[in-house]
């Protein structure tokens, strides 16, 4: 007589469950597309519903964990197969893919990828510019250069943005399926849901962002990541992380981040086990082996234009780009005028990640668990604060949560255990406000500074559709001469930089002056009713904002 299976847990049904529903989310728009357009893509969507409709029904009947488990293959069958009729259907990319294939190309015809600007890419229609506050824009290429040595390969694909499409979005498929073959049995729909469900990161992979591709090589390096150098070796399996933590540093700049935090780690946990010495030794060939991969990645550009590819790989950090995103930066964007201290949102950041590395050192057995988090903190005080930088990393929140609980960190070792940990909080909480008091106070001189120029709206050239000129009378409240750049907004977006046509390049300090300006293309188109049209003025050095509601014509 054969023994009854051992029957799945219900929290393993109903994650299952929660994988299974999430692939929802967005097909029904990829159905309607290819109903369209692609009808055997169609016809494989339908197809893809009925699975999920059969494995939502299995998820809560089947009655042994392998059947659940088999269960929970099948919905990361299904969400692979969604994954790859999006990427059929919606492949136009974005101003990162661009940028990828087309270093793929220079990097194929033998030229540097480095310090090249290719503002002919940025003529199409859909394709994002990053403004700078210099009152210009970025074209060159701004990252690490293992995306663009891996898109070479796929340029037979075609012309576009497509190569670097398809090497991002097979980058997460690949990611997907190890997450979810490390992760124990019971967890692995978590995988399917974080990486494939809910339309997030998949978006971005179709997006062609190389961040994915640094995504999926962090993958193997959290999963169990405070087991690296047990018993003071590394092993195959820690040559490999390391290895893949260096390959990581090399496609983007996101990992560089969350690195330091890891190494922490690695090395509290391990000096709770072996000692001081044994614990550094291990760190070092962790470090040692993943500063080689990354070397040897980068080798040919190092080699031959070291100090493009220096200030490359550094572009995201010094370019000085426009304000941006859903973090603290909306204070001086959205809620008041501008502020003339920008420069302190860039400060609270540095700040911050600072601090929180230094309090995941000093309380590593409580923050151990959170490491994979806690350097996105620090994004949402810069001055580039858009949800995708910590957005992409999300799996490895999931993967750290799984597989580095908090009894991976009991025994770590503590500086100060004994004055900062035990039933006096108090010490504790005091140590924690100074470490972060600087980057808040540096964040509170930001959103209080006050915009440098007034401005008043002097005349409105324009016929009934759009302006062609926009007067100006500027004043300069600030003790320091300025150079401005004009725009308008209309929302969030930002229009491109109007020309000058009349008035000083730089207005001395307490000084007025009236500027004409036009339109980039000749003509803006004139504001609907209750549209309302904001002009913004930069500076780059001081970096300052001011802003004012412009009341203009209506089409």
């Amino acid at each position: 007589m054969s023994a009854e299976p051992e029957p799945p847990t219900q929290w393993h049904r109903v994650l299952t469950l929660l994988a299974d529903v999430s692939l929802l989310i967005g097909t029904r728009e990829v159905w309607t597309q290819a109903a369209t357009h692609r009808i055997a893509l169609a016809a494989v969507i339908s197809l893809c519903y009925a699975s999920i409709l059969a494995c939502g029904a299995l998820a809560l009947v089947v009655r042994g964990r392998r059947s659940l488990a088999r269960v929970d293959l099948c919905v990361l069958v299904t969400g692979l197969t969604l994954a790859l009729c999006t990427f059929a259907l919606f492949h136009r990319g974005s101003d990162e893919s661009v940028l990828t294939t087309q270093a793929a190309h220079d990097l194929a015809a033998g030229h540097g990828i480095y310090g090249r600007p290719w503002p002919w890419l940025f003529g199409g229609k859909g394709i994002a510019l990053t403004p700078t506050v210099t009152g210009g824009y970025d074209y060159t290429y701004g990252y690490p250069p293992l995306a663009p040595l891996l898109t070479a390969p796929l340029l037979w694909l075609g012309h576009g943005s497509l190569p670097a499409i398809a090497m991002s979005t097979g980058a997460l498929l690949v990611g997907t399926v190890v997450l979810w073959w490390l992760l124990p049995t019971p967890w692995r729909s978590a995988a399917t849901m974080a990486c494939l469900g809910f339309s997030m990161i998949e978006m971005y992979g179709r997006l062609g962002y190389p961040a994915i591709l640094a995504l999926a090589l962090m993958v193997p390096v959290v999963v169990r990541w405070p087991r690296i150098g047990r018993g003071g070796r590394l092993g195959p399996a820690g040559v490999t992380q390391a290895a893949c933590l260096g390959a990581a540093c090399a496609a983007q700049q996101l990992p560089w981040f969350l690195a330091p935090f890891l190494l922490a780690g690695i090395y509290a946990v391990r000096r709770g086990e072996l000692g001081a010495r044994a614990a550094g030794l291990v760190v070092l060939r962790l470090a040692g082996v993943a500063a080689a991969v990354w070397l040897l990645i980068d080798a040919y550009f190092v080699v031959t234009q070291p100090v493009a590819w220096l200030k490359g790989i550094a572009l995201p950090l010094i370019q000085g780009a426009v304000l941006h995103g859903q973090g603290l930066v909306g204070v001086s964007l959205y809620l008041t005028n501008g502020s003339d201290r920008l420069d302190w949102y860039g400060y609270a950041s540095v700040l911050l990640l600072a601090g929180m590395l230094t309090l995941s050192v000093l309380f590593v057995r409580r923050l151990g668990p959170a490491a994979t988090v806690l350097p996105w903190l620090a994004f949402w005080l810069a001055t580039r604060s858009q949800d995708g930088y910590y957005l992409m990393m999300t799996p490895l929140w999931l993967a750290a949560a799984v597989t580095a609980p908090a009894t991976e960190f009991a025994g770590a070792w503590q500086p100060f255990a004994r004055r900062l940990g035990g039933a006096d909080r108090r010490r504790a909480r005091v140590v924690a406000a100074v470490l972060l008091a600087p980057a808040l106070a540096s964040a509170a001189l930001a959103v209080t500074g006050s915009p440098p120029l007034r401005l008043e709206l002097a005349g409105v050239r324009h016929d009934t559709r759009a302006l062609s000129r926009l007067t100006l009378r500027v004043t300069n409240t600030d003790d320091e001469a300025l150079t401005p750049h004009f725009t308008l907004t209309r929302g969030q977006g930002m229009y491109p930089y109007f020309t000058v046509v009349r008035g000083p390049a730089t207005l001395p300090a307490h000084a007025t002056a009236v500027y004409e300006l036009r339109p980039p293309d000749g003509t803006y188109a004139l504001p609907h009713k209750h549209q309302q049209v904001r002009l913004r003025v930069f500076t780059s050095s001081p970096q300052t904002l001011s802003s004012a509601y412009l009341t203009l014509p209506t089409a």
